[in-house]
Parts: structure tokens; C-alpha cells; sequence
């Protein structure tokens, strides 16, 4: 394991996390049960969401979406490429198929209104939407989309648990949303993630789906609620346990702090970029309340952003890449073919350059200096 001076990121764990799942342990009954609604209600009522539901990751949550919302081969989803690729994978899961459409420009990451527009064919069923860094997606605009062309939206909000545009928490805008709670992201579960709807009849499926579509769940014949079951769907087992429940329920009560000195470094981060002018950072002045999941720039069109990553590894300072773009991947130019996959030319160009710098509540503002320090070495080396 590198032995990093600033590592990407870092979790915030103390003896509440602890002791939270050693008295899950105490209990006796590990599998989804009265920690898991409990973890719901409180996530259902700090993002305004109706319904919520914990699931064992983000793709099952995603899956179960596009599932709910009835996908099947034939139709067509639009979706970014600059994304992890889980937000097309579950497209395919339905047999249906994604179709990738361009981001805004090199300052805004985000899905393009005007991109997702020009690609809505009579197979169009949805718009499935990814807040890249928790930074909003247009969604007055995407949301009038939506209901002109008779399309369902899916809130892809895996780095935007905390997130907010005009009032409203983002995954709540759409028909669901998705969240990660992958240990990477600003509350973590480890593995785990959440679903959300307003929709009552969406959620009765998305419960259905969740559970091999089965009636009842063990926790309610254990609480003497029922005593048998019907199976009444195609479902699977994307069940949370009561231990990663636990761990939501302490990291949810962190997030609101957590996410603000993560604003407060990005902050930083832009104040001190302005000594590097020809590094671009994107999302300045952008609407709403971020979560600020990570800190991306992008470098100089004439750099190497190898040899850059290279220099900032050899000073300790551990940087990512967000993201190879997923129309780029082997399996989808052998889904899509090559002449399906040519019209994205800001995406191409933000991919070749962006870079990820270290983010996580624990930094402190030296630590942003000492990272832009290195760039800046980073930069005269090359």
C-alpha cells in the first residue's frame, strides 16, 4: 500500500461507527431489519424523499429503477459518458439500450439540456442523469424536457448525498434517484446505497424488486407480522444488512458537517488555483448547494497527464481520473458500434484532461496549499 503524504480521500470514522455495529453484533439480528428502517426513515426525511430505501449498492439501486420504471429491450435511455460506468450498465441490465449524449462544456460537467434534446427518438423512454461532483444538472430544463416528450427521469446522485437546488435535495427531482455509499463517498456504508421516490406506486415495485418480490421479509415474521409469503415478481437480492445500516444511521448525522468543510475546502482550493491560470476549474459559480463529492480540474490541452499524475505520486500527493468515458470502453464499441459513438466532442476533450485532486473533511487548508504546491512542481518538471 503507497504510504501517501495527501491521499484521494479519507473516511471519517470514530467510536460511534464503532459502537454502533458492535450493538448491532449484541443483537443478534444482522440482516435487514429494524437498523435498516430506521436508516431509512432518517434519510427519507433529511432529503424530503417520500419513500427511501436502503440497498446493497448503488448499480442495484440504479437497476432497480430503470426495472421499476418498466425498461425493456427496444427502448432508448439517454445518458452521460463522463460517468462510472454502473450509469449505462443499468440501462443494458433491462436489455435496453443507452444512449450517450454530451456534457455542457469544460466548465460544467454535467449532462447538456441541449444534448439530451437533439438525441430523443420515438424509442426514448428516459433521461437517466448523473450530478457529476454533487454539482446540480439542469434540472428545470431536463424536467421540462421530460414532461414534453413524456419521459421518465432517473437521478443517478451517487456523489451528491447533500446536495441541493432550489430547496429541493437532489435525487427528488426525478422519478427516483440513486445514492453510493461506497467508502470513497461522503457518507459511507462501505458497500451500500439508497433509492428514493415520491411515487408511491414506483416505490411498491422498487420494494418488490428489492427482495426477490417476495410479500413479506423475514423481519416482519420475525416481528410476528406475518407468517408466510407470496412472491408476486421477478426480484432479486439487493438487500442492505442491519451493520451498514448502522454505519448510514452515524455517517447521515456527519454529512451536513462533513459536506460544509468540504465546500470550505474547495474554496480554498479555488482561491489558490488562481496562481496556476492555465489549470481550468470547473463548476465556479455554479447553482445550488454542492456536496462537493471531489475536486476536479483540467490540465493544459499540450500536457501529459500521465507524467503529471507521475510527478504528483514521486511528492506523495494521490490524484484519480473522473472518468474514462464509458462510450470509450471495448464492451460498448462492441455494443453500440463505432459510428453511434462520434458526437461527443466535449466529452472527449474534458476526459483527455481532467484530473482529481485529494478532497475528504480531514484536510486541512494547508494540506489544499501543499497539494497546488506540488502542482505547480508538478508542472515545472514537465
Amino acid at each position: 500500500m503507497n504510504n501517501w503524504r495527501i491521499p484521494l480521500s479519507d473516511i471519517d470514522l470514530d467510536v460511534d461507527e464503532i459502537t454502533s455495529v458492535a450493538d448491532v453484533l449484541k443483537s443478534r439480528w444482522l440482516t435487514m431489519g429494524r437498523i435498516t428502517q430506521q436508516f431509512e426513515a432518517a434519510f427519507a426525511a433529511y432529503s424530503g424523499a417520500e419513500h427511501a430505501l436502503a440497498v446493497t449498492n448503488a448499480t442495484a439501486a440504479l437497476h432497480m429503477a430503470c426495472m421499476a420504471l418498466g425498461l425493456q429491450p427496444g427502448d432508448e435511455v439517454i445518458v452521460p459518458s463522463l460517468t462510472f460506468v454502473a450509469s449505462a450498465n443499468c440501462i443494458r441490465y433491462t436489455g435496453a439500450t443507452p444512449v450517450f449524449a454530451d456534457i455542457v462544456s469544460e466548465t460544467d460537467l454535467n449532462i447538456s439540456a441541449e444534448a439530451i434534446e437533439s438525441l430523443i427518438t420515438e424509442r426514448t423512454r428516459a433521461i437517466l442523469l448523473v450530478h457529476y461532483a454533487g454539482y446540480p444538472c439542469d434540472m428545470q430544463r431536463i424536467v421540462e424536457l421530460a414532461r414534453r416528450y413524456h419521459l421518465k427521469i432517473i437521478e443517478d446522485a451517487a456523489h451528491a448525498a447533500g446536495s441541493w437546488l432550489n430547496g429541493c435535495h437532489l435525487g427528488t427531482w426525478g422519478d427516483v434517484g440513486c445514492f453510493s455509499f461506497f467508502s470513497n463517498k461522503n457518507m459511507t456504508t462501505g458497500e451500500g446505497g439508497m433509492v428514493v421516490t415520491n411515487d408511491e406506486a414506483v416505490y411498491e415495485k422498487l420494494r418488490l424488486l428489492r427482495s426477490h418480490g417476495m410479500t413479506t421479509l423475514t423481519w416482519d415474521r420475525h416481528k410476528g407480522h406475518a407468517w408466510s409469503y407470496d412472491v408476486v415478481d421477478l426480484g432479486y437480492n439487493y438487500r442492505i444488512d442491519e451493520i451498514r445500516a448502522a454505519l448510514g444511521v452515524v455517517q447521515l448525522g456527519k454529512l451536513e458537517r462533513n459536506n460544509e468543510r468540504r465546500r470550505q475546502l474547495v474554496d480554498v482550493y479555488r482561491e489558490v488555483l488562481q496562481e496556476i491560470p492555465q489549470i481550468g476549474v470547473p463548476f465556479l459559480d455554479h447553482p445550488g448547494i454542492t456536496a462537493a463529492h471531489i475536486m476536479p480540474i483540467l490540465l493544459p490541452r499540450d500536457l501529459d497527464r500521465v507524467h503529471f499524475m507521475e510527478q504528483m505520486k514521486a511528492q506523495g500527493i494521490q490524484t484519480s481520473i473522473h472518468y474514462p468515458p464509458v462510450h470509450k470502453f471495448t464492451a460498448y464499441h462492441q455494443f453500440h458500434g463505432e459510428t453511434a459513438l462520434k458526437n461527443l466532442p466535449v466529452t472527449e476533450e474534458v476526459a483527455a484532461r481532467e484530473v482529481t485532486l485529494p478532497l475528504y473533511p480531514a484536510m486541512s487548508d494547508e494540506d489544499v496549499r501543499q497539494v497546488v504546491g506540488a502542482m505547480v512542481n508538478s508542472l515545472v518538471a514537465l
